[in-house]
């Protein structure tokens, strides 16, 4: 089998005195879209954080690439090619997009082919390209979002809760983008829409009480009706 992208093995993260990861236990191949499902609380940002580094994990392991990368610095973990985007958006509202993008660029000027590449994604970012974050609107401030962790190739993305809060025609541009982005690069979703994780995910794992309770494909679980209610307590189909 070969090596997966990201594994993560007995990982446990407390919280001051609470603890949240209780042993988690995840794999996410190469390529694709890999979907973290689960009520609120069930500990989906945590992994995602614990991930990071900007949690650290109190025991276990976590694996990029082959390459355990539990015990460094947040910094170095986005350097080894991995990109956060959290649910806050966490733009800088005072800088424009385009100073937005340039921060992100860590290893120098703005690629004007990627930054092209990435308006075929979100052509709104073109047109305010020169206006200043705070001012576009939440879907618009997502692009932002995503745009950043996306301005230099990166090998893993992790992408937490993208069409919360937005309107039905700004998650069909997600989907669109999502679908192309994930050809090149691989990507880690925490979502509640689970009609848009429906059409994206390829494998799908669902958390409980700080534990993976299900992993496996996608299709498994959207063909599954019995086990979607015995995973989630509903079907996906009631979500639509």
């Amino acid at each position: 089998m070969p090596e997966p992208m990201l594994k993560l093995s007995g990982v446990h993260t407390h919280i001051g005195e609470y603890h949240i990861l209780q042993g988690v236990d995840l794999v996410v191949p190469h390529g694709g879209m890999s979907v973290l499902l689960g009520r609120n609380g069930a500990g989906k940002t945590t992994t995602l954080r614990t991930i990071m580094g900007l949690w650290k994990a109190s025991a276990g392991s976590v694996a990029f690439d082959g390459r355990e990368i539990g015990a460094m610095a947040t910094p170095d973990i986005a350097q080894a090619g991995i990109a956060y985007v959290p649910e806050s958006m966490a733009v800088f509202s005072d800088l424009t997009v385009r100073e937005n993008l340039y921060l992100a660029a860590r290893s120098g000027p703005l690629d004007e082919a990627r930054v092209e590449w990435i308006f075929g994604f979100f052509p709104a970012l073109k047109k305010f390209w020169h206006y200043p974050a705070g001012n576009l609107s939440g879907g618009q401030k997502q692009m932002v979002a995503i745009a950043r962790a996306i301005v230099e190739p990166r090998k893993l993305l992790l992408i937490d809760e993208p069409t919360k809060g937005l309107s039905p025609a700004i998650i069909q541009s997600l989907i669109a983008a999502f679908q192309e982005l994930k050809a090149t690069t691989t990507i880690v979703l925490v979502e509640q829409n689970f009609s848009f994780v429906k059409s994206l995910g390829d494998t799908v794992a669902v958390m409980d009480d700080g534990r993976i309770v299900h992993a496996g494909a996608m299709r498994e679980l959207v063909d599954d009706q019995d086990l979607q209610h015995r995973l989630l307590g509903l079907s996906l189909d009631a979500h639509q």
